[in-house]
């Protein structure tokens, strides 16, 4: 099923059902929300299912034009945001620039954080930041959206939990981080409202592409209308969902609608001069990874964080061609 939401004068918006072509949509009947979908899932997927089917076959009634401009992210807030960090490749590069060790654990353990999840950006809306000093950056990742999850469920089972799969553009303000961190406790104001792509789907839309732990797809990202990287977000993903899943539930059960990130998709490549899509590279998922890289070969940063009326795009096609989640489409406003 292709799932999205259409902005309403309701925080949750009505859910909408997305034809195979990505040009028409009908509001769902089983269900007026994706999280009262996730939410009883079991039965209503095969009622949704069955209107998806309609729609495909060009029987459904109250179809409307596929308009991404007027869709919210597919769950505008969720009850859990946990977003891991699973391309250590990334984590690596990170502690290299600042001079630091990685810890083995990290291999082994994954790294997650609990983000704010009250609000969502829309897929075309802008992000507003209250100064460019703040170091405005985008990264682009894959998520997932789980049912209810025991608490202690294995990595065996936590797979069977997956219901639906997203891409996220999960913003941050490099400039606040180091601060945050520091103080010991994690993030926060670093860490202001996500945006995800217009469509969630379930897993069996990404065919072969989806092996029950990773999506095996370049995720692509464009800056002011260049491409500025298309890592496969199935290489070196050094946990796969059902490992974040498991890791999330350790202590607490998981409740259906909670949203698990894969953290910045990131390939290992050789040195800054290789790996730009420019040098015949894949390129990176976020800009501060090649101000990483920047950093080790020269000593310092070059590339700028996003300024004011800066783009990003970020989306990933299949073999067809096929645009899967539809676009990420932002430009960024700075306020001061």
């Amino acid at each position: 099923m292709r799932l999205a939401t259409l902005r309403t004068g309701r925080r949750d918006g009505q859910l909408m059902l997305v034809n195979a072509a990505r040009q028409q949509m009908v509001p769902a009947a089983a269900a007026p929300t994706l999280q009262a979908a996730l939410d009883d899932w079991a039965s209503l997927a095969p009622r949704l299912a069955a209107e998806q089917a309609a729609l495909d076959a060009g029987k459904a009634v109250g179809v409307v034009a596929y308009d991404p401009s007027r869709l919210a992210s597919p769950l505008p807030r969720a009850y859990q945001w946990a977003d891991g960090s699973a391309y250590v490749n990334h984590v690596e590069l990170v502690r290299k620039a600042r001079g630091a060790e990685m810890p083995a654990s990290f291999w082994t353990d994954p790294l997650m954080y609990q983000g704010g999840s009250d609000t969502f950006l829309a897929p075309t809306e802008e992000i507003v930041a209250g100064s460019a000093d703040w170091g405005v950056d985008f990264e682009a990742e894959v998520a997932v959206v789980t049912d209810d999850v025991p608490m202690g469920v294995s990595v065996a089972e936590a797979g069977r939990f997956i219901r639906l799969v997203m891409i996220v553009n999960d913003v941050s303000l490099r400039n606040l981080i180091p601060g945050e961190l520091n103080k010991g406790f994690g993030f926060f104001q670093a860490k202001p409202s996500s945006s995800f792509a217009p469509l969630a789907l379930t897993p069996d839309e990404l065919g072969d592409a989806w092996d029950g732990s990773r999506l095996n797809l370049p995720l692509c990202s464009h800056l002011n209308g260049a491409l500025f990287g298309r890592p496969n977000a199935g290489v070196d993903m050094t946990f796969g969902f059902p490992e974040l899943i498991a890791h999330a539930a350790r202590t607490r059960r998981l409740v259906a609608g909670t949203i698990v990130g894969s953290g910045t998709v990131s390939n290992k490549q050789g040195t800054l001069h290789g790996s730009r899509v420019t040098d015949g590279g894949v390129g990176y998922s976020c800009i501060a990874e090649v101000r990483m890289l920047e950093t080790l070969a020269d000593g310092k940063p070059a590339t700028p964080f996003m300024q004011h009326a800066d783009h990003v795009r970020i989306e990933m096609t299949d073999a067809r061609g096929i645009s899967l989640f539809g676009a990420i489409d932002q430009t960024v406003r700075i306020l001061g």
